[in-house]
């Protein structure tokens, strides 16, 4: 990611409830109140996946607000969107998302140096209870290795 993309949302849930294998960046097909919506930050991508559908990749359960100033061209605010990929890109996803336990979940949504909007989707696998209860003992240790060398650093 370059210095110029900016950020609209990310979906923290995402890392923890899947292991993320690969991921691809993909154009959205918007309208024109939904990315001046997006413009304000008024978008949340909990809950939210992606299916292939007769070689198209569509997006299932984001909800990006109405836009404030909008009038009767404001969309349904969960309504779904296709993602724009190459057409390898899809056969590959098709391919993957037919092995067991794999799925596509959108990870953040961004607007490119170009000023276009993109959405980083991940192609992940489900993680059990343990592999969440494993993963939190380990952030859990870092964080005290690192608050124990921050001490250490204080008193000398």
């Amino acid at each position: 990611m370059s210095r110029e993309e900016k950020i609209i949302a990310t979906n923290k849930k995402a890392y923890h409830d899947y292991f993320v294998d690969e991921t691809f960046e993909a154009g959205i097909v918007l309208t024109g109140t939904e990315v001046k919506s997006l413009r304000e930050n008024k978008t949340n991508l909990r809950d939210s996946f992606a299916t292939v559908r007769k070689g198209e990749v569509w997006l299932h359960g984001v909800h990006i607000s109405p836009y404030s100033h909008g009038n009767r061209s404001n969309v349904r605010v969960d309504r779904e969107r296709k993602l724009l990929l190459r057409k390898a890109e899809i056969r590959y996803l098709v391919g993957k998302t037919k092995e067991r336990g794999y799925t596509l979940v959108p990870l953040k949504v961004y607007l490119s140096a170009s000023n276009l909007v993109k959405v980083e989707i991940g192609l992940a696998r489900g993680k059990k209870l343990y592999d969440k209860r494993d993963a939190i003992a380990e952030r859990d240790q870092k964080r005290d290795v690192e608050r124990s060398l921050r001490e250490r650093t204080k008193g000398e």
